[in-house]
Formats: C-alpha cells, sequence, structure tokens
C-alpha cells in the first residue's frame, strides 16, 4: 500500500546547514486582480493564494501580490500578506502554500522554489524588518523538499497542526483501477449507493443557493464545530473561470441529498465544502458523489490528484478519507510553519506572537471541548517526532 503517513521530511538532516545555490530573480507586485487573473495558469495554485479568497478571509491583512521572472521567463509567485503585530512593535509577513511555481514539473523546479524563498527573505526579512513565515503543502512526494530547503536556507520550526494528515485520491486512474484502488469497505458502500437510484450532476453556479440550504441543515443536524473559510463561499463563486469553483449535486428522484463544492485549478483539486441531507446516509449518497466527482475532475481537468483536505480530529473523517484515498492514492502531512528572521527583535516579537496565539487556540479549543454541545474531536493529536530536529 503507498499510503504513508510518517513521512521523514528530515530524512537528510545534515542539508540543514548546507549552503543551496539561488538564482537571482526578477520580481513585480501586481495588483489584486492581476495576481487572481496571472495565477490561474499555473500548476501550484491553490485558493488561500487568491486575492478574492484572501480579502474576504482576512480583511484585516494587507496583501502583497508578487510575481517572479526568470531571464523574462514567468517562474511563480506568492501572495504576501502583512500581519500587523500587537501594539504596533512589528509585522510578520505571511506565506500560506507558497511560493507556487507555474510549472511544477521542470527539472528546476527546486532551485526556482529555493530562489523565490530567498528573493522573499531579502524583501521582507533582511530590507523590512518583519519575521518571514511560510507553510507548505503537504507533498505528495514521500519526502517534501520543499521543507528541507527552507530549513537549510536557515528557517526554524515553528507552529504545527494538531491534525495536520492532508488525503489525497490519485486523478489519473481508469475507471477499473480506481475501483480497485478504494478500500473493500469504501468499494461496498459505493456499491450499495448505485444501486439506489441515484443521479450526479454538474450544477450552474446560479444554483448556489441550493447548496448553501442543504449546508445550513447538515450544520445544524451533525453539531461539527466549523472552523473552515465557508463566509468566503460568495466571493469564490463569482470568480471567473478556471478559479471559480465546481459545483455538483447527488438527487434521488428531485430531491437534492448531497452537495459538494470542488476547487478545480492548477495540478491539485481540492475539496472545499460538502453537505448531505438526512436522507444521504441510508442511500450511501457521498460515496456516489465522491466516485462520481473524481471521475468528473479525471476527465474535464488536468488535475492530478484529489485533495480531501484533513479530518480536524475526527475519527469518522479519517476512515471515510482513507477508505477513498485506498491503494493508490496518499496521505501526507502538512509541515510546521517555518518561520526567518533577519533582526534579532522581529524574531523575539514574532516568536511571542506566534506562541501567545497557539496558546490562545488551544485554550479555546479545550473550553468550546467542555461547554460546546457540537461534536467533540475523537482523534489523538500526532506529535511528527521529525519535525522536532
Amino acid at each position: 500500500m503507498s499510503i504513508v503517513a510518517e513521512t521523514l521530511l528530515d530524512a537528510a538532516p545534515q542539508t540543514l546547514g548546507a549552503e543551496r545555490h539561488t538564482l537571482a530573480l526578477t520580481t513585480r507586485r501586481v495588483s489584486g486582480s492581476d495576481w487572481d487573473a496571472i495565477i490561474g495558469g499555473f500548476d501550484e495554485v491553490c485558493q488561500e493564494q487568491m486575492h478574492a479568497f484572501a480579502a474576504v478571509r482576512w480583511p484585516g491583512v494587507a496583501q502583497e501580490p508578487v510575481v517572479f521572472h526568470s531571464g523574462g521567463e514567468l517562474v511563480g509567485g506568492a501572495l504576501v500578506m502583512i500581519q500587523p503585530l500587537p501594539f504596533g512593535v512589528g509585522k510578520i509577513a505571511v506565506v500560506k502554500w507558497a511560493p507556487m511555481l507555474a510549472v511544477r514539473d521542470r527539472p528546476d523546479a527546486d532551485l526556482l522554489r529555493r530562489s523565490m524563498v530567498k528573493e522573499l527573505m531579502g524583501e521582507y526579512a533582511e530590507r523590512r524588518g518583519m519575521m518571514l513565515s511560510v507553510l507548505l503543502h503537504a507533498a505528495p512526494e514521500a519526502i517534501n523538499q520543499g521543507y528541507l530547503d527552507l530549513r537549510a536556507q536557515g528557517f526554524q520550526r515553528g507552529s504545527v497542526l494538531m491534525f495536520p494528515n492532508r488525503y489525497m485520491v490519485n486523478l489519473r486512474l481508469d475507471d477499473v483501477a480506481l475501483r480497485k484502488s478504494f478500500a473493500q469497505k469504501w468499494r461496498y458502500h459505493l456499491n450499495k449507493s448505485e444501486k439506489a437510484g441515484l443521479d450526479f450532476r454538474r450544477a450552474e453556479p446560479t444554483e448556489i443557493d441550493t447548496f448553501k440550504t442543504l449546508y445550513s441543515a447538515m450544520s445544524e443536524r451533525k453539531q461539527f464545530p466549523d472552523h473552515s473559510a465557508y463566509d468566503t463561499l460568495d466571493a469564490l463563486m463569482a470568480l471567473e473561470e478556471p478559479l471559480r469553483p465546481e459545483l455538483f449535486f447527488v438527487r434521488e428522484g428531485q430531491e437534492t441529498v448531497a452537495g459538494a463544492l470542488i476547487f478545480k485549478a492548477g495540478e491539485r483539486a481540492v475539496y472545499l465544502y460538502g453537505a448531505t441531507s438526512d436522507r444521504a446516509l441510508p442511500i450511501r449518497a457521498g460515496y456516489f458523489l465522491h466516485y462520481h466527482a473524481i471521475r468528473w475532475l479525471r476527465d474535464n481537468t488536468t488535475a492530478r490528484w484529489y485533495d480531501l483536505g484533513g479530518t480536524d480530529g475526527f475519527q469518522g473523517l479519517h476512515q471515510f478519507k482513507k477508505g477513498m484515498v485506498g491503494e493508490q492514492g496518499i496521505i501526507r502531512p502538512v509541515p510546521p510553519v517555518l518561520n526567518f528572521a533577519a533582526k534579532p527583535w522581529a524574531r523575539v516579537f514574532g516568536n511571542g506572537a506566534f506562541a501567545a496565539r497557539d496558546a490562545f487556540q488551544h485554550m479555546r479549543r479545550y473550553i468550546n471541548e467542555l461547554s460546546s454541545h457540537k461534536a467533540k474531536p475523537d482523534q489523538e493529536p500526532h506529535v511528527w517526532d521529525e519535525y522536532l530536529r
């Protein structure tokens, strides 16, 4: 089985102090609207790097979209968010799921990524005196080379997600191989759903209110705490292709019983939101929905992976997603946040701000688990020993 969760990101710790070659790139700031138009064609585009998303999700944070060129060729970019610290003691430059490569499979991809990071270090940490904080994607590869390279460039390990695993389905399988990849129990439920007379369809963006109604009813029924960016939904659906998410529904007769919103641009399609009715469980509509969404993504996009996200600590979600990932998919952890500061005071204030934020979030989660009537996480947080080096 190719599912490897315990990835040794620090498999070559001796490289952390090694000198790494970088290129001198040309950098250029662009407007938010131009940025969204540019990154729509990137292999590594993701919703958190979109101006339209970030402006709604983090309204108090300044955005600075930066594109990088090498020899006149556009090679990548990063949306840098400038977070002011309390009492005006400084600022942190936050880069989430970036820098992004325009073309991921080029032979100099690692070199370009290191070079983009080097440019960001020079501008934000050295020239402007901020802490530069980078959160990388969970990499499909067994070794997260981006993590190793940033450590070699002087970045220090920061915050770690409590439930870091991300579940990715292989989108480049034919129907026979896809069904064979699913876990036996997952395949059993899919077979049951196919006998229930269900209908899968791609919906129009104008039908988003149907999804909202379904999502609201599900949230009330399941009582899961919602830590998502659901309030960005209208902004996302107002986007043009290819950044606008796809909306899918499953119906039983004339009743809509399940729906999903999926980000499809780039090499990694991402499951954003899902919703089901009371009727969906006995007819296994969720299995039917995801199976046909996988096939639609395979046949209508160039994406290699369908990223199902994490579990927020719920064992039931882990079992469902693990079964869908199956033998041909992968489970990988999101690396820790990585921080770099060229100025001592930036390091002190930046680390202090992150420590205070982490303490607050852990305390809020603990209080919510004690007092809230919503469902409680039932997975144990995982400490990744390889991150501690």
